[in-house]
């Protein structure tokens, strides 16, 4: 038995309303970066274990500034620290809102499936009627089988995403 967990719509004006409303997000940190995946293997992987070594060397660095290279710039360690700071909680309130967004497109994907399985086992159960092959023919081909190549070849690229 399925349950129906999601059941709502998002007219027009409110889509256009959220997404207004992240533009004024990305608008109001125009410091954002994109990483590419390689740029990304070449940085250090870091965690929340790593926020007290972090910030107990910028104390050391702020207290032994003697000991420092010459061309290591105190201030630019500040600064990225303050960032870290200031955007965890951003962080995690866009990772509470993707994961529900996530899970709601999930649901209603989920849903929206399993009730076009069932149209199309009510289609093929009929297709005595006129015209009805056609359809299940269409239909059908959701199920045909391909090989690994042309499965590849029919995947379209992703489109990457621009952060102004």
């Amino acid at each position: 038995m399925t349950s129906n967990r999601v059941s709502a719509t998002l007219d027009a004006d409110d889509r256009q309303a959220v997404m207004s409303a992240i533009e004024t997000i990305k608008q109001a940190m125009p410091f954002l970066v994109h990483l590419t995946a390689e740029e990304r293997k070449t940085m250090p992987k870091v965690g929340d274990r790593s926020r007290g070594f972090i910030l107990n060397c910028l104390d050391a660095a702020q207290q032994h500034l003697g000991c420092l290279p010459r061309l290591f710039e105190v201030e630019e360690m500040q600064k990225d620290v303050q960032l870290i700071e200031d955007l965890y909680p951003v962080l995690m309130a866009l990772m509470e809102l993707h994961s529900l967004v996530d899970d709601t497109y999930f649901a209603a994907h989920s849903e929206a499936y399993v009730a076009a399985l069932k149209v199309y086992d009510a289609v093929k159960s009929h297709d005595d009627m006129p015209g009805m092959k056609i359809v299940v023919e269409q239909l059908k081909q959701q199920f045909a089988r391909r090989n690994k190549k042309e499965s590849a070849e029919s995947i379209p690229e992703p489109v990457p995403t621009v952060v102004a």
